[in-house]
């Protein structure tokens, strides 16, 4: 059982075994006497006691942890004996005298350089740490703020929130890479007062490290530094790419979140298509935000992640701001999510209503024809769609919508008189609702002598939303009465009209039909395929591997044209 005691080393609270605390006391006391009388010691001895503390916390488990011998020891072997590392000017020759060994190289950290700064001190930190020249550093971020949107600008933002600054000894030699130990630090020191620093620039501390230990490396070791090598470079890609992806998403965000869903300063067509299809009440401003906060902090971590990746010292921005984020991004989730069931609702059930007319024809007997009506005189369409439905402005200037989702279908009349049924459909939270919202379809037609003329769009106000309305017209047309489909009508020819010769809706346009007692179209104009011939003088038209050969022939004259490899022949005569 050992006694223990509590110290205070840099403000930092250890507790220590009882020896270990005389050979840490002892080696301390050592160090003080080897700066007695120099300028600046006392500022050596705080870095050094910082450094000490440093060194305890990276090899504490947890903060009840009692420092030993050993870890006494490993700190004592790390920052070495007074005597080993005394930089007095003596040593500022041209061929300075070291009785210890030569340290081996240390990996730079990433800190902001506030002894050089102009701003905060990024671009002079990556100086020490890239080996660039803080100019061409500075011009890099400059060209990125302006030809990449304010990309450089929020770059050196978060690099100066997240890179930590060097205000220690310690940290400034960890900044340059030089191995923070009694010499290294006493040497800073002295760097800051005049009488020695013109002795001090001279010196290259910087030749510490760099023979290679090619003789004592086998060919394995040296296959396992290329493969580690070749996964550091691989590991520094991967965190440059998380970072331009990162910060691309979070500057398109920003700059969509403050232009279009806070102000409306860019008119988007994406700000009209959420007013046609929104029913949620919740205005564009609201969505933008809460689309910036659930899709934004994901990515803001991810360009957090490629900095850990490219700087090992990065500072961790806590854990209140980690689980705050969390926090945010759940309840900006949950909030979409609700908005998107509710919005989801307003497609779950489709109601219809019904309106039936019959129509008085001038004279049942002729061919009954069937129109669209333009209406490009009356409406002007916008290009934003939901499906078919899109903004429009009639003749007053009042913004309605309007959509050409109108079905025209045939049925054999029950009676001798033609008759019109029109049948309005839309979405809606309930029955109740869609089919009051289908009620506010607007929807015409009008009769001129035999045509039926049908108007080729349905109107209904901005409020009713888009909700997939459609209108589809069934006319009634009584057994052994001719109708005519206009070309106008091509594209609203609903589907499964029964006709003779099986022709797809559109196919249906132009020709003549009789309607059968069986409530199937009969083609009045129709070419009977299997009597092309007869209906032709005898002609023919034969495609096949052969080429084209067209012959034409009647009473009097004939016409032959073939079409092969041999090029074309052309024959007429009388």
């Amino acid at each position: 059982m050992n006694k223990t005691v509590n110290i205070n080393l840099a403000n930092t609270l250890f507790h220590i075994d009882d020896d270990a605390y005389n050979k840490l006391r002892r080696y301390l006391e050592s160090i003080k006497r080897s700066f007695a009388g120099t300028k600046g010691s006392d500022e050596i001895i705080a870095d050094i006691e910082a450094r000490i503390a440093e060194l305890f916390l990276e090899k504490m488990e947890n903060e009840r942890q009692v420092i030993t011998h050993k870890e006494v020891d490993q700190v004592i072997d790390v920052m070495g004996q007074p005597e080993d590392y005394m930089v007095d000017e003596d040593i500022f020759e041209d061929d300075p005298k070291r009785t210890h060994a030569e340290p081996s190289p240390k990996a730079k950290k990433l800190y902001r350089d506030i002894d050089h700064k102009y701003i905060g001190g990024v671009c002079a930190g990556l100086e020490h740490y890239l080996g660039l020249d803080a100019l061409w550093i500075r011009i890099i971020f400059l060209l990125l703020a302006v030809f990449t949107s304010g990309f450089g600008l929020i770059a050196y933002i978060l690099l100066w929130i997240l890179v930590p600054e060097a205000a220690t000894t310690s940290q400034k030699l960890d900044m340059r890479g030089e191995p923070v130990n009694i010499s290294n630090i006493e040497r800073k020191v002295k760097e800051g007062f005049d009488d020695v620093a013109d002795k001090v620039k001279n010196v290259d501390y910087e030749k510490v490290g760099n023979k290679v230990k090619s003789s004592s490396k086998t060919f394995f070791d040296t296959i396992g530094d290329i493969i580690l090598f070749l996964f550091k470079v691989f590991g520094k890609f991967i965190g440059i790419l998380l970072i331009i992806i990162g910060a691309s998403t979070l500057i398109g965000l920003f700059f969509g979140l403050f232009t279009v869903g806070m102000f409306d300063a860019v008119h988007f067509p994406g700000v009209d298509f959420y007013e046609i299809v929104n029913t949620t009440g919740a205005p564009v401003w609201v969505v933008s935000i809460l689309l910036f906060f659930a899709v934004g902090i994901p990515f803001f971590f991810v360009l957090y992640l490629g900095l850990k990746i490219l700087v090992n010292n990065l500072k961790s921005i806590g854990n209140i701001a980690k689980f705050s984020l969390l926090g945010l991004w759940l309840i900006s989730v949950g909030a979409l999510i609700a908005l998107g069931i509710r919005q989801a609702a307003e497609f779950s059930n489709t109601g219809s209503v019904h309106e039936q007319d019959q129509l008085v024809l001038e004279n049942v007997t002729d061919t009954l024809v069937i129109r669209m009506k333009n209406p490009g005189y009356e409406y002007t369409r916008d290009d934003i769609h939901f499906g078919r439905m899109s903004f429009a402005y009639d003749k007053d200037d009042n913004r309605v919508l309007i959509s050409d989702e109108v079905h025209i279908n045939v049925k054999k009349a029950e009676d001798s008189v033609v008759s019109l049924s029109i049948r309005k459909d839309s979405n809606g939270s309930s029955s109740r609702t869609a089919r009051d919202r289908a009620k506010n379809i607007t929807y015409g037609y009008e009769l001129l002598g035999n045509e039926i003329i049908l108007d080729e769009y349905l109107i209904t106000d901005i409020s009713n939303k888009a909700r997939n309305q459609e209108v589809t017209t069934t006319i009634h047309i009584p057994e052994g009465s001719m109708v005519r489909f206009e070309e106008s009508t091509r594209y609203h020819i609903g589907r499964g009209i029964a006709n003779d010769k099986d022709y797809y809706r559109s196919s249906i346009v132009g020709h003549i039909w009789l309607m059968g007692k069986d409530g199937e179209l009969k083609c009045q104009d129709c070419l009977d395929e299997d009597n092309d011939e007869e209906r032709n003088g005898n002609g023919k038209i034969i495609i096949n591997e052969d080429g084209i050969d067209i012959d034409i022939k009647d009473a009097q004259d004939s016409f032959e044209m073939k079409i092969n490899e041999d090029g074309i022949k052309v024959k007429a005569g009388n």
